[in-house]
């Protein structure tokens, strides 16, 4: 299992794309409302917020905005209700570029999101997931065209069922498979060989592995079946554990608002390990946008725009790591 073999292009072999690939995000589109705030509240208190605005959120939506940026061809599988949320955000993703006829009309409301955000930049967030909870890409019948040169990207938005149909169909197609665990879910029976990658924050890490060494989480993960397990390590950068273990650094950069981070990693990772990058300068380019995207407020508003990744990537290209 994993999801086909993932093979690593010579580092002096030029950055290229394969217009035949297809990266299929499989996940929630959502619309966020920010409430920036100076202090969380306490159990009973109300605070007053500083601003407040809507976007387009989620993870599967972030992950392929920003893959879409990061040059390559994406396709957002989600549910989304039959409102106006569900089509802005059908028209926000037409002008990002993502193919958008994996959007299904479900029967319930569109996802949303509330997010708090504090003056240091950290973020507790409270979501509405019915259209999520209740999808199945295969019982829709949108997956069926997964070639082997595809790569299909999953959060842990959906319902473990559902996850591990698409995964296991994706694998048997032969495509490489990338999980991104987040939000948590029950892993008990879940067979960590449907996922070629692994990419996971720290804390994630350390809960699935059961550890509190990010280092020792992503050996068992991988020990118990997982391909190439990525742990994000915040402002320390990121580490890569396959079948060689590689660290990359994160710039230096002041936290204004932590939200959509991992998404900006996981994102331009996976469009650039698509796109033919070799691991250290993937995770290297997907750590620098990341800083990018802490360093500024809101989720969409502080996404890295193309011209940021494409210029990132030839710094990458050019450099001799």
């Amino acid at each position: 299992m994993g999801g086909g073999q993932d093979t690593i292009p010579s580092e002096r072999e030029s950055l290229r794309i394969d217009h035949a690939a297809m990266l299929h995000v499989i996940g929630n589109a959502a619309i966020d409302t920010i409430f920036r705030v100076d202090r969380f509240p306490l159990a009973g208190e109300t605070v007053v917020a500083r601003s407040v605005s809507d976007d387009l959120g989620g993870k599967g939506a972030n992950q392929a905005v920003v893959a879409a940026r990061a040059g390559a061809r994406v396709r957002l599988v989600a549910a989304v209700g039959d409102d106006a949320a569900g089509r802005r955000i059908r028209d926000a993703l037409k002008t990002e570029g993502v193919i958008v006829d994996g959007l299904v009309i479900a029967a319930v409301p569109t996802d949303r999101s509330s997010i708090y955000v504090d003056a240091d930049g950290e973020n507790t967030i409270v979501s509405i997931t019915e259209a999520a909870a209740r999808f199945d890409p295969l019982a829709a019948g949108i997956l069926a065209d997964i070639r082997p040169t595809d790569t299909v990207l999953c959060q842990g938005n959906l319902t473990v069922d559902a996850l591990v149909a698409c995964l296991t169909a994706a694998d048997r197609q032969g495509a490489v498979t990338v999980l991104n665990p987040s939000p948590v879910f029950a892993t008990g029976t879940f067979d960590w060989r449907l996922a070629a990658v692994v990419v996971l924050n720290a804390v994630e890490a350390k809960e699935l592995g059961r550890t509190d060494d990010c280092y020792d989480a992503a050996r068992r993960l991988r020990a118990a079946g997982a391909g190439t397990v990525v742990v994000t390590l915040g402002a320390e950068g990121a580490i890569a554990i396959g079948e060689e273990e590689i660290r990359v650094e994160a710039p230096p950069v002041k936290a204004v608002d932590t939200t959509g981070a991992g998404d900006v990693f996981c994102g331009v990772l996976t469009a650039l390990r698509v796109r033919g990058l070799p691991w250290r300068r993937a995770l290297a380019a997907a750590a620098e946008a990341a800083a990018i995207c802490v360093a500024r407020p809101g989720v969409m508003a502080s996404l890295p725009s193309a011209d940021e990744i494409r210029a990132i990537v030839a710094n990458s290209m050019a450099g001799s790591s």
